[in-house]
C-alpha cells in the first residue's frame, strides 16, 4: 500500500475512489482544491485505487503561527480496521510540520467513537469546544 499526498495528476483517481469520501467525487472542485498551495490531501492507494484519504487545510493569522486544520479522514469501509486511517493522518501531520505549523486540529461528532478511538491512537488529545455554524445557503452547482 502507498500513503503519499495527492498532486495535481490524482484528479481521476479521486473521482474514481469508492466510499472514501463523503460525496461523489465533483471534477472541477478535485481540481480546484488540488491546486491550492494551502489544501493539502494524504493519500492511501492499494492496488492503483485510494482507499483511504485525510484532508486538511493550513492557515496563517496576522497573529498566530500556522496551524492545520484537518477536514476530515476517510476510509473505504472495505479498508478500515487496518490502521489507515492513522496512517494518512500522520502523512498529513507531517506535511503540517514540514508547512511550519505549529498545531493541528479537528472537529469530530461526539458519537464517533471510532474516530475518537483512532485520533487518540494517532496522538490527539481532546478538549471540550462548542462548535458554531451558520447556514450561508445552498451551493451552487458545480456539476
Amino acid at each position: 500500500m502507498e500513503f503519499r499526498l495527492a498532486n495535481l495528476g490524482d484528479a481521476a483517481a479521486l473521482a474514481d475512489s469508492v466510499d472514501v469520501f463523503d460525496d461523489p467525487v465533483d471534477a472541477a472542485l478535485a481540481a480546484e482544491f488540488l491546486a491550492d498551495p494551502r489544501h493539502h490531501l494524504a493519500l492511501a492507494i492499494e492496488d492503483g485505487r485510494i482507499v483511504g484519504m485525510a484532508s486538511g487545510v493550513h492557515y496563517v493569522h496576522p497573529d498566530k503561527a500556522p496551524e492545520l486544520w484537518v477536514n476530515e479522514v476517510g476510509v473505504a469501509p472495505a479498508a478500515q480496521g487496518r490502521g489507515i486511517g492513522r496512517r494518512v493522518l500522520r502523512v498529513l501531520l507531517d506535511h503540517g510540520r514540514a508547512l511550519g505549523c505549529h498545531e493541528a486540529w479537528l472537529l469530530t461528532d461526539d458519537s464517533n467513537a471510532p474516530a475518537r478511538r483512532m485520533y487518540a491512537a494517532a496522538g490527539g488529545r481532546e478538549s471540550r469546544q462548542l462548535m458554531i455554524t451558520f447556514d450561508l445557503g445552498e451551493p451552487p452547482d458545480t456539476r
